[in-house]
């Protein structure tokens, strides 16, 4: 329990010195059940404030169904439930507790999805309606915050002449760019990207990747990848989830060169995946 409630930056958190920082959120003993089916068992680990996170693991491990709790998307269907907690800072606040209002979160916490999302909308009014649902109105606001993170999404040189058409008519890798500027305007303490490049080439991949590093200086990140290179390359964490339980989480450099657990060993070897 101390764990839980350690003050954000606490030394116990830190698997490495050399990425200390404060954390983000502390996902504490974590259990979610569709149903009668349970799907995550009591998963625990930290989440570092201004880090990239990864969640690796092989199909139907829990990676996506954890980063879903963290967005409370489950809670769209019923019969789902949550156990444990996800304590949110500076806050404190245990963001799957049903007192607290998912609408509230998913301003907190934004989320990209595998497949580009688009509003069937102009691309201004994709990026301002996260602006809208948080009240703000004013035309100059909105636009200064639009053009705001277009820019950190390396989308406003592409869409600034055509900001009043539908988001429709951009490629696959702008829309995407484009997701990640809408879950960026409401100013979000973190974005969760769910393998956001499987839907991409290998070059709307490479510029999503590069974005994703350039965004973890502004942002928490936690993202779910399938492609372990692609873990290797952008993350400074690394979550191996296997069979609904959290086998190993450390520095992304211990997983992929020294890891603990031989679960982890076996996956990243390719002896079972």
């Amino acid at each position: 329990m101390d764990a839980m409630t350690d003050a954000p930056g606490s030394a116990t958190d830190n698997p490495a010195k050399a990425l200390e920082g404060p954390v983000r959120a502390r996902i504490n003993k974590l259990s979610f059940f569709y149903g009668e089916k349970q799907a995550l068992f009591d998963v625990s680990f930290p989440i570092y404030d201004r880090k990239v996170t990864a969640m690796i693991g092989p199909s139907g491990c829990g990676k996506s169904t954890l980063l879903r709790a963290m967005n409370r998307m489950h809670d769209l269907y019923a019969g789902n439930r949550y156990a444990g907690e996800i304590i949110l800072y500076p806050e404190a606040i245990n963001i799957v507790s049903s007192q607290v209002d998912p609408m509230l979160v998913r301003l907190k916490i934004g989320m990209v999805f595998q497949k580009p999302n688009p509003f069937p909308k102009s691309i201004y009014d994709n990026v301002a309606s996260g602006l809208w649902v948080r009240g703000i109105k004013k035309k100059a606001v909105v636009d200064e915050r639009v053009e705001a993170v277009l820019k950190q999404a390396a989308l406003w040189n592409e869409v600034k002449d055509r900001l009043s058409t539908s988001a429709y008519g951009l490629s696959g890798g702008q829309q995407q760019r484009l997701c990640i500027a809408r879950a960026l305007a409401p100013e979000p303490e973190m974005i969760l990207l769910d393998e956001p490049t499987s839907a991409l080439d290998p070059i709307a991949t490479a510029r999503i990747e590069e974005l994703v590093s350039e965004l973890a200086s502004m942002v928490t990140i936690v993202i779910v990848t399938h492609n372990m290179q692609q873990a290797a390359r952008i993350s400074n964490f690394t979550a191996f989830m296997h069979l609904g339980q959290m086998a190993e989480f450390a520095p992304t450099e211990k997983i992929f060169t020294n890891p603990d657990d031989k679960r982890t060993q076996d996956y990243i070897t390719g002896r079972f995946g």
